[in-house]
């Protein structure tokens, strides 16, 4: 059997996902087709304006779909065939439910942002907690998505364009797209930017077949177990891998941009597709690359060696180029700088909801967008300056802590409907675990032994549950399950 076959397999893994159990997730939401939607309760013209639901998945696609799901399952790929399986895995059961989740509780809540959602469900000192995380997380983002696709336009480009030329351009876009209407930019270009994305990322699963690569050459190789960890530099797979893959299979960033597309949602329907969908596409884009790192490449260390010379964009830039030709080659490469100049510029839009929501700063006034904005911009310019994988790394955790704290906020509205909440739960526990063994363990955390942190993460998990489980009784008395239009 050829070895693209395996490949081809994963995707219509994810596929049959969308089709089966997404139906499932959407069951223990309950929707309600009839119920007017913030778009049509609430229109202001800015942030409530009603898209059809084709323009809503495109740009939820877009917004989700930064660096995490290019840069992050290249760095995935040094752990081997593991990381395709938590890509399938990951999506399915853990990314899909949360972004579904993350987009229908908002839309239910008038389209507030997350913080407040969170704190519908999970009490007050949870909103506020998440009020900070939340806008420490965009603004992280925001600055990611600075460099990597500066860093890849400065590479198309003369020398004396370079990347602080593309950082300074860059940032201007995301300052119009973060205080415009959503429907002046957003809704105009995404779109189109979509249709990049889509010819680079077929592009490239493409080329490695049409030019009779063989797939998954180095991790299966013969004396080494298929799901053995396989770094080079023998870091371990666990809680690292599930850090770094991120918005390849479950991404708190994402949670912070469905709300963007509830208060444009015509009705609740939609929603399986917009939310559920888009993360499926990512996981098909997150598939792609991480197979592209695991076949491109003759060995683990020859990845490594890539990625170390020139961060993961020296892989896009050497993979799209040998695959696709020159032409080719730099249609890829600019569909992979628009992934996250679409998320980054939409990170600081989400962040001024943010501030507006808990603020009670209207948005209608460009003034008053202004307000926000401006601080806003001075602290990122600041912090496009820390090094990129300084950045990366605490973005990577606090990504995942964020997606965490949804999924317990979605099994405590599953629990609110009377549905069965561990499909929500079981994911929140082992992300719990996560979260927690890397805070402990890593260098930008407490720094604590290895087997010592293992055990703090499972001991949290488990406590976490026993805390879910106590309270249970209580998340069905806080809250209604909607709001009405203005509260």
């Amino acid at each position: 059997m050829p070895s693209f076959v395996y490949f081809l397999l994963a995707v219509a893994a994810l596929i049959a996902g969308y089709a089966i159990y997404s139906r499932v997730v959407v069951s223990l939401f309950g929707i309600d087709e009839l119920r007017p939607t913030p778009a049509s309760t609430m229109a202001d013209g800015v942030d409530y304006v009603k898209l059809p639901p084709y323009k809503l998945f495109l740009i939820q696609l877009l917004n989700i779909a930064g660096v995490g799901p290019v840069f992050g399952p290249i760095l995935g790929a040094l752990y081997g065939p593991s990381a395709l399986l938590w890509i399938v895995l990951g999506s399915i059961f853990a990314g899909g439910l949360h972004d579904y989740f993350a987009g229908m509780m908002s839309l239910r809540y008038n389209g507030k942002s997350i913080p407040d959602v969170v704190g519908y469900t999970l009490g007050d000192f949870m909103k506020q907690f998440m009020r900070v995380f939340s806008i420490i997380l965009l603004v992280l983002v925001g600055v990611v998505f600075v460099n990597a696709p500066a860093g890849l336009l400065a590479k198309l480009t003369p020398d004396w364009i370079d990347k602080n030329f593309w950082v300074v351009v860059i940032f201007i876009y995301y300052f119009l797209a973060t205080v415009l209407p959503i429907d002046v930019i957003i809704g105009r270009l995404y779109p189109l930017f979509a249709v990049v994305l889509i010819i680079m990322a077929v592009g490239v699963g493409g080329g490695l077949i049409v030019k009779g690569y063989a797939f998954y050459e180095w991790p299966i190789a013969d004396g080494v177990s298929l799901w053995a960890n396989q770094h080079p530099e023998g870091l371990p797979m666990w809680p690292l891998m599930f850090v770094t893959i991120a918005c390849g299979a479950l991404s708190g960033f994402h949670a912070t941009q469905s709300p963007l597309m509830s208060r444009c949602a015509p009705d609740e329907k939609c929603g399986r597709s917009v939310f559920y969908g888009a993360m499926i596409a990512e996981g098909i884009i997150a598939l792609i690359w991480a197979t592209a790192g695991m076949t491109f490449y003759p060995e683990a260390q020859s990845l490594l060696a890539a990625i170390k010379a020139g961060t993961p964009s020296g892989v896009v830039n050497e993979v799209c180029l040998t695959l696709l030709g020159p032409v080719g080659g730099v249609l890829a490469i600019l569909g992979v700088v628009v992934l996250p100049i679409t998320s980054g510029d939409t990170a600081f839009r989400a962040a001024r909801l943010v501030i507006a929501d808990f603020t009670k700063i209207h948005q209608d006034k460009p003034a008053r967008r202004l307000w926000i904005a401006v601080p806003l911009f001075a602290i990122g310019g600041v912090l496009s300056q820390v090094d990129f994988n300084i950045v990366w790394r605490y973005f990577g955790w606090s990504n995942q802590t964020l997606a965490t704290v949804v999924l317990w906020s979605a099994a405590a509205f599953i629990v609110r409907r009377g549905g069965c909440h561990w499909l929500a739960s079981l994911p929140a526990t082992f992300m719990t675990a996560v979260v927690v063994t890397y805070l402990c363990v890593a260098p930008e955390g407490f720094k604590i032994g290895y087997e010592t942190s293992v055990t703090i993460g499972l001991v949290a998990a488990a406590l976490a549950l026993g805390l879910f489980l106590a309270k249970s009784g209580w998340f069905r008395t806080q809250v209604p399950l909607q709001l009405q239009a203005g509260e």
